[in-house]
Order: structure tokens, then sequence, then C-alpha cells
């Protein structure tokens, strides 16, 4: 119950409208109930009896004298006088006019309201829902990279959306059946109790077997729902990935493969999608069945009253019956709202899961807005491992960068490099040691004031699925043109961007697909440089290129480097021999220090090794 009440709180600020939903609900209940009773003088009429054994049984004969209160007796005699005094008076032709008309606008009443308050329940339903995704997308893009290691992308679709609409479904069962039907369900009770308690009595013992039904069927449906949920995740996940890969799929000839591993999930979710359903179909027949044993003894006691002890007219009985079996859809529905509340929660718990993480790498109180980059960069004594590994990455690493030096980064694969860049924009944090920049601890400075002072151009090059000049100004809206096209001039990326159909307004597609790597790296990087970063990062920017374009990729990053910080991890050593400073760096520590000729003259060094193997050829130490 407490993660329903959790999603409650999404709906608070929508109070008004849930209060303006709740008039209208008691509206509609009320009118479904005239609409009902109108039926008894509608019968009476058509079965010839007269108005005034109609008026005289209803209001001398009390069956729930003792039951109901005298004064609430006194309120519904003056009701039903005035009733029957407005509507009972004239020649049958009249009255029969006059209940028809009633009947009429009862239910066009009814329908306006029952119309208005759906309207207004829906608003609630996708205002709160939008909420919880906003809330929730914001608290995901806060969580570390730590986190996305281990997430699967199609798991966290699946929760965003999925699980999103069976909470929506559920926000109107609770604000919506929770009080129309008990509404309803109240004004044909009282209806049936003001023509005779003890029938009402009878139909009243469905309720508690009911109730228990209820409350089995939904802890079931609660276990089984998280159960089918995770399974969708698995589905959305393998979707994904296939799309993603679509290329390896198809160059390993794995069709079959992912098609028999996509088969294997879809049987499982449509196994438990059918125990789901079998489970939730139950509840509705039990409480009807229930309903209708109730019926078929009140039939047979009804009929003794009417027929035997002549308590009862016809006319009665039968309004009687409709306020009864008015009550039955109601009933049924309140059965399923409980299953949905479960089902709700299943899917909440999946998203408040997330929602609860607490982000690792947040600003400290008292931190410092970082207004420039001034001095150096110094890595003091700095440690890391994952936290869900013993495996040290980074040992005791030590160095400094002053301000417009290059700092370059080279060793074996998987000794560090690129963890110890994702340090500088705190990324991760380290597990021991600090990181200085202008002899403050990043971890005193703003997240966003770091970060704003870094560019960062990767292997893996990313663009978004729009036009590629709102890939090069990301997240800048009606950004210069003049100075979009400068920097793209100057990453090398102007002249095939003009050659495009729509120049810089031709879409890209997901990921860039439409472009080359050349040229997905050329965007990347004209992106950074319109940051105007004062610090860059370059992490493999040139590994998957061919020559050609990786030529135009290093040019274009000479270009990004001049008067900046720059951090390269480089695996053509080629492209390093004019930084500032090269750093070896082999199973998380730094192995050799200084620059390219002072490294290539060290004969029992990583880097020359590393040198002669590229170019095949040995070095002078000349």
């Amino acid at each position: 119950m407490d993660t329903y009440l959790r999603i409650l709180g999404f709906v608070k600020p929508y109070w008004r409208k849930i209060v303006i939903t709740f008039l209208f609900t008691v509206l509609y209940a009320v009118l479904s109930g005239v609409s009902v009773y109108l039926t008894i003088p509608l019968l009476d009429t058509l079965f010839q009896e007269s108005s005034m054994k109609q008026q005289v049984t209803t209001t001398t004969v009390s069956p729930a004298t003792g039951i109901v209160p005298g004064w609430l007796q006194n309120i519904k005699e003056d009701v039903v006088n005035a009733f029957n005094n407005f509507v009972l008076s004239g020649d049958k032709m009249e009255i029969l006019f006059r209940i028809s008309l009633l009947i009429i606008i009862a239910f066009f009443l009814k329908n306006v309201f029952g119309y208005l308050q759906a309207n207004y329940m829906a608003y609630v339903e996708y205002a709160s829902m939008k909420d919880l995704r906003d809330k929730a997308y914001e608290h995901l893009n806060k969580l570390p990279m730590s986190f996305f290691k281990k997430e699967r992308v199609g798991n966290l679709i699946s929760r965003f959306t999925n699980d999103v609409q069976i909470i929506q479904a559920s926000i109107s069962a609770t604000f919506s059946n929770l009080i129309k039907e008990p509404l309803t369900i109240l004004v044909f009770l009282t209806i049936a109790l003001s023509i005779s308690w003890k029938l009402t009595l009878w139909a009243l013992i469905v309720a508690p077997v009911s109730t228990f039904f209820i409350i089995l069927i939904g802890r079931k449906l609660r276990k089984q729902t998280g159960i089918l949920q995770s399974k969708l995740a698995d589905i959305t996940s393998i979707l994904q990935e296939t799309i993603s890969g679509v290329k390896v799929v198809k160059a390993f000839g794995m069709e079959n493969y992912e098609n028999e591993k996509f088969k294997d999930e879809t049987n499982k979710y449509f196994k438990i999608a059918l125990k789901i359903i079998r489970i939730r179909n139950s509840s509705s027949p039990i409480t009807e069945f229930l309903g209708v044993i109730v019926g078929a003894v009140l039939l047979y006691y009804g009929g003794i009253l009417v027929l035997k002890e002549g308590t009862l007219s016809a006319s009665e009985f039968m309004g009687f019956l409709f306020a009864i079996f008015q009550m039955i859809p109601p009933i049924k529905e309140l059965g399923s709202v409980n299953n949905r509340i479960q089902e709700a929660s299943a899917a909440a718990d999946r998203i408040f899961s997330i929602m609860d993480i607490e982000p690792g790498i947040i600003d400290r109180g008292g931190s410092i807005e970082l207004k420039e980059f001034k001095d150096n960069i110094i890595f003091e004594n700095v440690s890391f491992y994952y936290d869900d590994s013993n495996e040290i990455i980074l040992n005791d690493v030590s160095f400094e960068v002053k301000r417009g030096e290059i700092l370059a980064l080279v060793g074996p694969s998987g000794g560090g490099k690129s963890t110890l860049v994702d340090l500088v924009p705190r990324f991760y944090d380290p597990t021991a040691g600090r990181i200085l920049i202008d002899n403050y601890d990043i971890k005193d400075v703003k997240i966003d004031s770091l970060r704003r002072m870094m560019g960062i151009v990767t292997q893996e090059t990313f663009l978004f699925n729009g036009t590629v000049r709102q890939n090069i100004a990301y997240g800048l809206d009606d950004y210069p043109m003049e100075k979009i096209e400068q920097v793209a001039k100057t990453a090398n990326a102007h002249d095939f961007i003009i050659q495009m159909p729509k120049g810089y307004n031709t879409i890209v597609g997901e990921r860039g697909v439409k472009l080359s790597g050349g040229q997905r790296q050329r965007l990347t990087i004209a992106r950074a440089l319109l940051k105007n970063p004062a610090i860059m990062i370059f992490d493999e920017a040139t590994s998957s290129l061919d020559n050609e374009s990786e030529i135009l990729v290093q040019e274009a990053i000479e270009r990004l480097m001049i008067n900046r910080t720059t951090f390269v991890i480089a695996h053509r050593l080629s492209t390093i021999r004019n930084a500032t400073k090269i750093l070896v760096i082999d199973k998380g520590t730094i192995i050799q220090m200084g620059t390219h000729e002072e490294l290539v003259r060290d004969d029992n060094g990583l880097y020359k090794k590393l040198y002669e193997m590229q170019f095949r050829e040995p070095v002078s130490n000349l």
C-alpha cells in the first residue's frame, strides 16, 4: 500500500480537478438512481394501478421503521409526497408524459455529468503520469555512468513506457471507480432500503464473500504483474540490441539465432500474460455468480412479499430489482479496482527502484562555480575501481597538466586510459586520492560549471536523429548560422555538409546512420568546438577511421587543440608526437612519463616497443 500512496503523491497537485470530478460523480450517481426510481411510478401507470394507492402505499407503509432513524424517514416521506404531488397528479396520460420526460432529462444529465467526469479524470491521469515520467527521467540523468554500465537499455525503456501505462490505468480506477462506483452503490442501496430493508439485507450477503475472493486474486496479480513487466523489458532489450547491432547479426548470418531467442522470450511473456488474464478475469464472474445466487433468492423471497404477504406492490418489487441489479456492475468494477491497484503497485516498484537510487556524484554543499580554467589540473595519488568489482583500474596515479599543454595517454588496451580521462569531468569519482583543478578539489566544484569547461570527442560518435545544424548546435536553439558554419569549416565538415540534399537542415538519421564514420566524427568535433571549451578530451577519436578520413579529422583535432588544455588517448602514436607530455599506462599504473623524444630513447621502455610494433622499424636513439 505504501507504493500506491507514493503514486497518489503525483496526483495530489491536481486536487482541484479531482474535487470537480467528485462533484460530477455525485451528480452522476444521484441521476442514475433517479432514472431507475422513476420506473416505479411508470410501472404503476402502465399496470393501471391508481396513483392514490401508490401514494398511500409509499407514504403510510414504512417497511424500514425501526431501522431508519425517524428524522430520515420524515425527509424521505416529504420528498416522496412532493414528487407524487408533482408527477402523479392529473390523468394517466399526463402522468405518463411527465414520467417519460423526467426519465429523458435524468438520463441526459446523467450522461453529461458522466462525460465531464471522465474528461476531468483523464486530465488528472495523463498529467500526473507526465509528471512521473518527467521526474523519473530527470532523476535518470542524474545517475552516474556506473549505473548505465549495469542496466540494459531495453529494461529502462520498458519502465518508462509500459510500466507507466499500467500505473496510469490505476489512477482512473482509484479516483473514478473508487468514488463513482461506491456512490452509485450507495444511491441504489438507499433506494433498495427505502423499498424493503429485509430484501436489501439478503442482497448484502454477497459482499464479504466477494471481498475475500477480490483480495486473494489481487495478491496473485501483483506478483505475476512484476514478472510480466520484467519479461516485457527483456523483449524490449533484445529488440533494441538487434536493431542497434543489425550489421553484426547479418554479417554472422545469425538471423535465425536472433529469431529463436526473440521467440523464446515472447513465448515466456505469452504464458505469463495468459496466466494474469485468467486470474484477472476470474474476479468478475465469481462476483457476478455470487450476485446471481443472491438475486435468485431475492426473486423468491420478494415474490412471497408480493403474492402472499401483500406488503410490497409489484411495481415496488420491480423497482427494487432494478436498483439491486444496477448495483452489480459497480460491485464488479470495484472488484477489478483492487486488481489494477496491485498491478500498478508492481509496475511502480520497478520505476521507484530507479528513482530511489541516490546519485553518487552530486554537488556538495558550498560547491564553487568555476568561471574559467586558469592554471592546471593535478592528479594526486588517484586510485579507482568499480563498485561491483575489486579489480583495481587505476593505482596511485599522480601527474600534472598545465593550462595549454597537451597530455597524451598510451598503453595496452584495458590499462585504464579511458577511465582516467572519465574522472576529469566526474563521470566517476576516484576511489582514493583527489583531482585538483586550479587548486580546487573537483568534488568541491559545481558539476555543471566543471563540465562546461570541457569538450569530449570519443571513438564511439553519437549523433541525434535531427538535422546537421541541430547536432552541431546541440541544445542551443536559434544559434547564429554563421557561427555554426565557422566551426564546421574548422572541423573540415562544411564541404561535405553543403553537398548534402538539404545542407545543414539534412536529417542525419538515428545515431547518424546516414553519414560515414569520418563525417560523424567531424560533426562531433564541430559540436565540441562550438562549445569553445578550455579543456578538450579525445578518447581514440580517429581509431576507427580510414586513412583519408583520419587525415581530415586529425587536422580538425589539431585546430581544436590550439590554446586549449588537451587530454589525448591515441592508438596511433604518430598523432601524438607533438604532445607536451606522454603518459604510458599499463595495468592502471603510470610506468613511463615524458616527451616522444625522451620515451623513444628508453630501449627497455614499453613506449619504444609499441612505437616499433606500429611502424615495423627500429627507432634510432640519435
